[in-house]
């Protein structure tokens, strides 16, 4: 198997538990251990599944500075103890990094069988097309 290809198979999984993680610090009341590990396991799956280089100037480029700014101190806050408050600046970087990506997602999700028909919904669709 070709490496490229492992290296971003193991991105995604790692970016998925990051993910859950994540997810689980947020409904164990922020738990800040989860929230780290979480953050950690995050951006080593992406830096697996996009290669270093390609990681290091999506998060330097100028016009996403504040957005990295924000994810960057959120994962710091964590990290120090402070797991609500960076979780909430690590929050809005995030929207600000990848918020373009939102429209795609979604257009995606409106093609698969069972999300495509809960997403199409009357007030469901009004509310997704701000995305």
């Amino acid at each position: 198997m070709n490496a490229r290809i492992l290296n971003a198979e193991i991105g995604v999984a790692l970016t998925s538990f990051g993910a859950l993680f994540m997810l689980l610090g947020v409904m164990l009341f922020f738990d800040g251990a989860l929230l780290a590990l979480g953050n950690v396991l995050f951006l080593a799956g992406l830096t697996l599944i996009i290669g270093p280089h390609k990681t290091f100037y999506f998060f330097a480029r100028k016009q996403k500075l504040r957005g990295t700014a924000c994810f960057i101190g959120g994962i710091l806050l964590v990290f120090l103890k402070w797991p609500f408050i960076g979780f909430v600046v690590e929050l809005f970087g995030f929207l600000n990094l990848f918020g373009d990506f939102f429209p795609v997602v979604l257009t995606f999700m409106r093609q698969l069988p069972g999300i495509g028909h809960f997403l199409s919904l009357p007030y469901i669709r009004d509310v997704s097309r701000f995305f």
